[in-house]
């Protein structure tokens, strides 16, 4: 792990990374979170309010090649 302080981003790649393979599960649960997005690439760009309330689940698992 790094030794600096991580942004939230930085944070999960870095758990999903050691969870990756490993059949792991990640359980988020959210009341009422509201994430602003923004509509294209642009500084000016109009944000779309999404609203989450509910539970994401993110499930990992080896893969192997055929």
């Amino acid at each position: 792990m790094a030794t600096e302080p991580l942004t939230w981003p930085e944070m999960a790649m870095e758990i999903f990374d050691k969870l990756t393979g490993r059949e792991a599960e990640v359980t988020y649960e959210f009341e009422n979170l509201e994430v602003y997005v923004p509509a294209h690439h642009e500084e000016d760009a109009k944000l779309a309010r999404w609203k989450l309330n509910g539970i994401l689940k993110i499930r990992t698992r080896a893969h192997t090649p055929d």
